[in-house]
């Protein structure tokens, strides 16, 4: 059964992250790292209100995608999905401990085990980045398949086969590798935590990547969690179709 899927990237970012995923039936938040405010007003742009949300499933515990999610899911009453490693770092980021807890809904998965919220089947998968227990996911609807994968420091053979399964990838391309290094604002240290093995993906990586990753399903790719102060749009778009052009795809 072929059921559409639609995307809108409401933020991708260190200033933010949240997108919508929907089906005819079903409409789940990727991530909450924007104000309850802006995530309200991006609904209303994407015809949506929440209250036709199913859910909000959690990449990880980092500020840029968990900052609306106390005041956002309780004050919508929404159920929040996460693993255990990242439910207790959110508690713990919140200030509040365990308390933080029970003002959120938690669904717990386990990382590697498929859940159903709606019309999707989500498979919740490790990535390498630098937090509790970081994960990307394989959201399935009917015939329809498409992949998240950011905050992370490399393309493992894992996300890669994740990969190979959709027919749209979410993917990283966070910085280009020189301007990184020549960054006055950042200090080395900082630098070498980014291009890490559990940092992000550069341009560079996104595109060398992409020989392990393209296949004839695979139909879109959104390059994602740009740099403001370390990448340009034209630069990272720049890298991965040469790469595409390369493996004639």
């Amino acid at each position: 059964m072929d059921v559409p899927m639609r995307l809108t990237i409401f933020a991708s970012g260190s200033k933010g992250n949240c997108a919508l995923l929907e089906t005819s039936g079903t409409r789940l938040l990727v991530d909450a790292g924007l104000s309850a405010r802006q995530i309200e007003e991006h609904l209303a742009s994407a015809d949506c209100t929440p209250a036709d949300l199913h859910g909000i499933v959690i990449t990880h515990e980092h500020d840029d995608h968990i900052s609306a999610l106390r005041v956002f899911a309780a004050r919508h009453d929404l159920p929040v999905y996460a693993n255990r490693e990242t439910q207790r770092a959110v508690a713990e980021a919140f200030g509040n401990g365990a308390r933080a807890a029970p003002r959120i809904d938690w669904r717990i998965f386990r990382t590697g085990e498929s859940f159903a919220v709606g019309d999707f089947d989500v498979e919740p998968f490790a990535i390498p980045h630098d937090a509790s227990d970081p994960v990307g996911f394989l959201f399935r609807s009917g015939a329809r398949a498409i992949v998240f994968a950011t905050d992370l420091g490399q393309v493992t053979g894992l996300v890669a086969d994740k990969a190979r399964q959709a027919d749209a990838l979410v993917l990283e391309a966070n910085h280009e590798h020189r301007l990184l290094m020549e960054d006055p604002n950042r200090s080395w240290t900082v630098k070498q935590r980014i291009s890490g093995s559990h940092g992000h993906l550069s341009n560079e990586k996104a595109a060398h990547a992409l020989e392990r990753i393209v296949s004839d399903r695979l139909a879109h790719i959104f390059l994602a969690h740009l740099s403001e102060d370390c990448n340009r749009p034209d630069l990272a778009e720049g890298a991965v179709r040469r790469r595409l052009e390369e493996l004639g795809a």
